[in-house]
Parts: structure tokens; sequence; C-alpha cells
């Protein structure tokens, strides 16, 4: 699985990366997690506003930080 936190390094792109890396762990899932900091690569998955959050190249969401119960479903390919 691969997730991209897409984000210029702000304070919510900080959090959201360290949400995702928490969930992973406590799942035992195998992802490569990178980060995305290039305004026009984070522009190619038209998000608007960061973080973003993708996995496995689908958007899943952008502009706020999701709930650890979201990042669980998404991560979990539900």
């Amino acid at each position: 699985m691969e997730v991209k936190i897409l984000g210029t390094g702000c304070a919510k792109c900080k959090k959201l990366e360290d949400l995702v890396r928490e969930v992973v762990s406590e799942l035992g899932v195998e992802a490569k997690i990178s980060k995305v900091t290039d305004l026009n690569e984070i522009m190619d998955y038209d998000v608007m506003m960061t973080p973003g959050l993708v996995v496995n190249d689908e958007v899943k969401c952008f502009g706020r930080i999701p709930s650890k119960e979201e990042v669980k479903k998404w991560l979990q390919g539900k």
C-alpha cells in the first residue's frame, strides 16, 4: 500500500502524518508512507487545500485532518 501526505510541512500536515503512522502501526499493515511537498505535484491530485491524504493514488480527503476511524477504514480498504 502506498500512502501520501500532501502538504508543505505545516503543523496540520505533520499531525496527519503522525496519525497515519500511528494507524499503520496499530493495524500492522505494510505501507510506504511519503510526503509530497511540491505544490505542482499536490495540484496534480486536484487538491486545493492541505493537508491531503492519498491512498494508492486515490485522494481520500483534503483540507482537514480526518478522524482516526476514517484513516483506519481507508487503510483497510473499506
